[in-house]
């Protein structure tokens, strides 16, 4: 779980950097403004895959940059489409990944080695 949650992350990094010169030249949205916000989304989601493994703190803040990410959409209405997908992802995460992980880990105890 911790691998994929780490992914999800680092996929959404590279989309927000990108989507900062999308809102600079289409949304008309100040470089003072977009970059640092943008900047700031990407820095949650590079603090988020390196921490999922120790813990907690990964998690929440991989799930700051979600809300963040969607909150993106109102002055980038196309953030809200981009990062409506990570949260879905992110939350389907959150929601099945213990279950698969229990699930493995018995099907580990039950196989012979």
């Amino acid at each position: 779980m911790n691998r994929i949650a780490a992914t999800i992350l680092s996929v959404q990094t590279i989309v927000v950097l990108l989507a900062v010169p999308v809102a600079i030249n289409i949304a008309d949205v100040s470089r003072g403004a977009a970059w640092p916000a943008g900047g700031g989304i990407a820095l949650l989601c590079v603090l988020g895959a390196a921490t999922v493994r120790r813990g907690r703190v990964g998690y929440v803040l991989g799930t700051a940059a979600q809300v963040a990410s969607i909150a993106a959409g109102v002055v980038v209405p196309a953030m809200l489409i981009l990062g409506g997908i990570f949260a879905l992802l992110w939350f389907v995460l959150l929601r099945i990944g213990p279950q698969i992980e229990r699930e493995k880990a018995a099907r580990e105890q039950r196989s012979p080695e």
